[in-house]
């Protein structure tokens, strides 16, 4: 039954791209607990996303499945606002950091003192937010905008960061599955992570409990490759050994 199920479920994400969890129980005639489950076990395997009461198929072709930025910012906000301020210990005056697009770190930049520091990132609502501080010398990755995710597309990154040495990376990602694999929802912001994740000294994850066992649509890298993780949880206890 819950194979063919499960099935069932991945089909009718494909025909209608998302259905809430109410939508669902309806059309397979099982109750809404059932189907929180099937789509949680579906969600661990890569094969669906989940998002704010609704289901989505993982459209890879494409890779780009997020939620635009003004939504992310009001999902989990208490956990992202207490996950920043945990990682203001980090950052020291005088360091070079480097700042991802995603409401977690836009969280820490509101959080931000004036001081001494440089920034960079390829978040628009960042760059307004810090553009406010005079101390902070402001870097901008530049290139075409991307006003659903609120980011910056550059093809020349690599080209540009050859003149900076980034002391700390800090990002936060879509999902970490049960292998330990980061991911991302759209292309934009995974291509950005991926390069800051190797030429970075240290890197720091940001990442709530909703985020753990489950895949998205990009690759960004290996938790093995992230220098520290904040978190509201126990990492270990969610992640399998990799």
């Amino acid at each position: 039954m819950k194979p063919a199920r499960h099935q069932a479920i991945v089909e009718l994400l494909m025909q209608y791209q998302s259905l809430t969890t109410g939508a669902l129980a309806s059309k397979l005639h099982v109750s809404q607990e059932t189907i929180r489950r099937d789509l949680g076990e579906l969600q661990a395997q890569g094969k669906i996303q989940r998002s704010h009461g609704r289901a989505r198929s993982i459209r890879r072709e494409n890779h780009d499945s997020g939620d635009p930025f003004h939504i992310r910012l009001k999902s989990h906000y208490a956990h992202k606002a207490d996950i920043a301020r945990e990682a203001m210990e980090w950052i020291d005056a005088g360091m070079v950091i480097a700042l991802d697009a995603s409401s977690t770190c836009w969280y820490l930049a509101r959080q931000l003192p004036d001081i001494e520091l440089t920034v960079f990132t390829n978040s628009h609502p960042i760059c307004h937010e810090l553009g406010k501080h005079e101390q902070i010398n402001l870097i901008i990755s530049g290139g075409q905008l991307q006003r659903k995710y609120g980011c910056y597309l550059n093809n020349g990154l690599i080209h540009q960061l050859k003149s900076l040495e980034i002391d700390l990376f800090i990002f936060s990602c879509e999902g970490v599955d049960q292998q330990g694999q980061l991911w991302d929802s759209n292309i934009y912001n995974a291509e950005f992570k991926s390069v800051l994740l190797k030429r970075a000294g240290q890197s720091l994850l940001l990442v709530d409990k909703s985020k753990f066992n489950r895949s998205s649509e990009v690759k960004i890298g290996m938790l093995d490759d992230v220098t520290h993780i904040i978190s509201d949880v126990d990492t270990q206890s969610l992640v399998a050994p990799i």
